[in-house]
């Protein structure tokens, strides 16, 4: 079976503030950079087959990406494509806001300056595309942000909009995904 591994980057202090992260490049809280460090310990604990750590360019994933690579010993490369979908206007407000819940339904839309969910949606089917040629010759796991992990997960399974807008995972959770 071939399989590769998502990660979410550790705890930021927008994220203990609610706020939306996405292409604002924040850094780890010092319990993100254990969360990290202890993910690292989890995957020697759990004898994962990880041949190579792709990352985000943003310093939240990069740092995580780091330390995971410190305590494995598993190189690393960093992958633009991994970059948190641009939020527009809603970077920094409350990720919880009735407004941004609105806007977040609206596939198409580029929230004022930023991405739409489709063009990031294909940026990560693209990658999981070239990924997929790999698989069986290279197990990745992949350190991004959380709205990477919903175009992720519906790469694998089926999702309906409200499913797909209200999937995350939390700070260092890893998740594996069998190619099909």
């Amino acid at each position: 079976m071939a399989y590769v591994y998502f990660t979410r980057h550790g705890q930021t202090i927008w994220n203990v503030e609610n706020k939306i992260c996405g292409a604002t490049d924040i850094e780890l809280t010092e319990l993100g950079h254990k969360q990290a460090k202890a993910l690292g310990q989890e995957i020697l604990k759990q004898r994962l087959q990880i041949d190579e750590i792709l990352y985000s360019p943003l310093v939240r994933a990069a740092e995580t990406a780091r330390h995971i690579s410190e305590v494995t010993g598993i190189p690393m490369r960093e992958e633009p494509r991994l970059k948190e979908q641009n939020f527009g206007k809603y970077e920094s407000t409350a990720r919880d806001g009735a407004e941004f819940k609105k806007a977040k339904a609206n596939f198409i839309n580029h929230f004022e300056g930023g991405e739409s969910m489709l063009e990031l949606a294909q940026r990560i089917y693209n990658l999981l595309d070239d990924i997929k040629k790999e698989a069986g010759e290279k197990t990745y796991l992949l350190v991004a942000h959380n709205g990477i992990s919903r175009v992720i997960n519906s790469y694998f399974y089926d999702m309906t909009n409200e499913e797909y807008a209200a999937f995350g995972i939390k700070n260092c959770q890893i998740l594996k995904y069998e190619w099909k």
